[in-house]
């Protein structure tokens, strides 16, 4: 019924990216054909690491390219590694003394004789002294020219070229922030909402949104150390926030002959913290001749500064489809894999050409957009926190199109021919640790229609295992549930819009809720058959001989505390096996008092070898993905629509003397600062015995190059500080303590 790949398959499986194009009707296929490739290179280092890393070494093994890597001390055992046909140690793992360190990739490339480098993103790929140093030593960078990723990867000088290329610009300050007070008269002059953000920077690092002087306050010295620690650099630019506006950025390819294309654009505006989590190709929100004014400018732009390789034009864009130039991107996209999936291009591929004196493979008449395609960032992190999480993945399993594309799960018209990609760089075993950014995997996939992409990708994020760490599948999987994003109605406030009070997890409610009561009742009838059996083999079955089972299942959120753990629902359920049905399938009555006859057909596939459960509803048009993650005392945890639920299961004897067992007493958390998050102190902005308004600053925690200040959430009294500023803190740690609150 339903095919999942195993840890061992997934790590030798490869996703093939493709040399041409070919589309059929209903699907699109993307080659991997054996093909004569022309001369380029004959080994290439990879100056990255992890799933970039691994999409570089692919293409480049498909082209028959030898590949190096490089690793720092906390990566000697990462898959780039074990992928890469050499593999160099570059240094220690804070990524200053590794892979930010310009004379140890250099001397990589002089030990291995490397004749080109691919910077991925990130790290050094829009860092021209990087590339003045590969030029002086005669080896390829594979990117821009050192003039043009100068000129563009710049913000303060990029904003002005594109004046001067007539491209749609926002309202800001043409220059460079000098200092605090600058930037409070320059505030003024432009008026809020304003943003402030690292003029060498990307990725949502050091940037934020201040809407008065106060704000500028507060953020101004946090950016600017941000900007420092994240890209070596620390000016800053202003300009106006534009209120309500979607993220759109156009793919560029462009080659050293004078041939530039725009590729379909990208939407990026489900964001946090300015980071993008969920991208689609193309806009639901463009019309054909918006699409082709922002091509063309972006285009405009490139050839103004003479650009080649792949690079990326950023616009926000308002509700009337105005749009505005936001920044030129000089190197690979995070998300290029969704182009690739809707065009059919190997950017990669396109990418190594061009830096080896070659055109590129197409005109702009011959880019044509093909189906519909998502990609969802899965980050290692609190969902609810917005959080970075550290931990050893200890089960793992991607989805693939053949597991989620069975007709059991998928298959109808909207999804048929739909396909899913994932571009990750870790496996079973491997650590997510605090040094580097938190992503595990870029999922991705295609449909022929937008609503068709969006059905397979909750297929794959349904069937995706993850243990060991905390990630943010189940914000993804509620997200794409939204009846709002379903509609295509964006923004880059979609996130605090929607859930103003935070992400508190999947609402079981409607439809929701009674599919999950019959997998937990069903699931539940199934580990009852096993305990009477002498087998865990479904062939030796022996079912229990009573007709009916009763239970009460209370369902409440896993791993919550305090008045977050409060029961979110109980239902009396009966199951009975079905007649003279197989193993596996059952009866299921809800409320068996209030409905007695409205038995439903279920039927479950599952095996204690993986937590996969496969559940097929009467009626239900296809089959309900869950995951049974853990045994617990009294029931299980049973992952549904992406959100962990603990299930408790009693007969109704044991709810009934349950409700005399005295509650365990909770700590009183309001006492104490604790660690959100596993990073290093960065300060300590109190002493003890002093008091502390409700909103001022206690200490501030960096980690995975973020910075988080962590405030008073009511009127404290300091009674001791338990950290010091350098100090590596785990996640939950007591940083401060406070003196209990004075009764009236």
């Amino acid at each position: 019924m339903f095919s999942l790949r195993s840890a061992a398959a997934a790590r030798s499986a490869m996703f093939r990216v493709p040399t041409g194009r070919f589309f059929s009707s209903s699907s699109v296929s993307l080659r991997a054909a054996a093909t004569e490739y022309p001369k380029t290179f004959d080994k290439i280092l990879i100056a990255n690491r992890g799933e970039i890393a691994c999409r570089v070494i692919r293409t480049a093994k498909k082209m028959g390219i030898q590949t190096v890597a490089v690793y720092s001390e906390a990566d000697a055992m990462a898959q780039h590694v074990q992928m890469a046909d050499e593999a160099v140690l570059v240094g220690p793992p804070p990524t200053s003394q590794s892979y930010l360190s310009i004379p140890n990739i250099l001397s990589a490339i002089k030990k291995t004789g490397a004749q080109a480098v691919h910077p991925g993103y990130g790290f050094l790929s829009e860092n021209f002294h990087f590339v003045e140093a590969l030029d002086k030593a005669g080896v390829t960078f594979i990117g821009p020219s050192t003039k043009s990723m100068a000129m563009m990867g710049d913000k303060i000088e990029s904003k002005r070229i594109a004046l001067e290329a007539k491209v749609n610009t926002i309202p800001g300050f043409q220059g460079e922030v000098k200092d605090l007070n600058h930037a409070l008269q320059i505030a003024n002059d432009i008026g809020y909402p304003l943003m402030i953000k690292a003029s060498a920077g990307g990725g949502g690092k050091g940037m934020r949104v201040v809407r008065n002087d106060q704000e500028v306050r507060d953020n101004f010295d946090l950016i600017k150390s941000e900007s420092m620690a994240s890209f070596g650099d620390d000016r800053l630019l202003i300009e106006r926030f534009v209120d309500n506006p979607r993220h759109i950025e156009f793919q560029l390819i462009g080659d050293q002959l004078g041939n530039t294309v725009y590729l379909p654009e990208r939407e990026c505006s489900i964001q946090r913290r300015n980071q993008k989590v969920i991208e689609e190709a193309p806009s639901p929100h463009l019309d054909p001749a918006t699409r082709k004014a922002m091509g063309e400018q972006a285009v405009a732009l490139a050839k103004r500064v003479g650009y080649h390789s792949a690079g990326t034009v950023e616009f926000l864009v308002d509700q009337q489809r105005n749009f505005y130039f936001l920044e030129m991107n000089t190197r690979l996209q995070v998300e290029h894999p969704i182009t690739e999936l809707v065009t059919g291009y190997d950017l990669v591929e396109q990418m190594i050409r061009v830096a080896a004196g070659l055109p590129i493979t197409m005109k702009q008449d011959d880019v044509k957009i093909h189906g519909h395609a998502f990609e969802s960032r899965v980050y290692a992190e609190d969902p609810e926190k917005f959080l970075p999480s550290i931990g050893t993945l200890s089960y793992y399993v991607e989805p693939t199109t053949e597991g989620v594309m069975t007709p059991d799960l998928a298959g109808n018209d909207k999804t048929k021919g739909g396909l899913v990609r994932c571009d990750s760089g870790v496996e079973e075993g491997s650590e997510i640790s605090i040094y580097y950014d938190p992503m595990i995997c870029k999922a991705c996939s295609w449909a022929p229609t937008r609503e068709g992409a969006i059905q397979v990708m909750e297929r794959a994020l349904d069937a995706y295992v993850i243990k060991g760490v905390t990630h943010n599948i189940p914000l993804i999987r509620d997200v794409l549930a939204k009846k709002r994003f379903r509609d295509g109605k964006l923004s880059t406030g979609f996130l605090p819009e929607e859930y103003p009070e935070g992400f508190k997890g999947h609402k079981l409610e409607g439809q929701s809720l009674d599919q999950f009561v019959c997998v937990a009742a069903a699931l539940q009838a199934m580990r009852v058959a096993r305990q009477h059996t002498f087998s865990n083999y479904p062939s030796s079955y022996k079912w229990d001989p009573r007709p009916t089972h009763t239970f009460e299942l209370e369902v409440t959120p896993a791993g919550k505390k305090g008045k977050d753990a409060k029961k979110l629902v109980t239902r009396t359920v009966q199951v009975r096996a079905a007649k003279d049905g197989k193993p596996g399938e059952f009866e299921v009555v809800v409320d068996a008092a209030a409905h007695p006859a409205k038995w439903t057909p279920v039927s479950v596939d599952w095996t204690p070898e993986t937590p996969i459960v496969a559940t097929k509803i009467a009626n239900a048009p296809v089959a309900i993905v869950s995951q049974y993650s853990d045994p617990v005392a009294l029931g299980f945890k049973l992952q549904h629509c992406g959100t962990v639920f603990d299930v408790k299961v009693q007969t109704p004897e044991q709810a009934k003397l349950s409700k005399f067992m005295k509650p365990k007493a909770e700590v009183d958390e309001s006492l104490y600062l604790m660690a959100p998050m596993p990073g290093q102190v960065v300060s300590i902005d109190v002493k003890e015995g002093q008091k502390i308004a409700a909103g001022n600053p206690l200490a501030i925690v960096e980690a995975m190059k973020m910075q988080n200040v962590l405030r008073a959430t009511r009127d404290v009294v300091v009674k001791k500080v338990l950290v010091k500023k350098g100090a590596s803190v785990a996640a939950d740690e007591v940083m401060i303590e406070f003196e209990p609150e004075k009764k009236a």
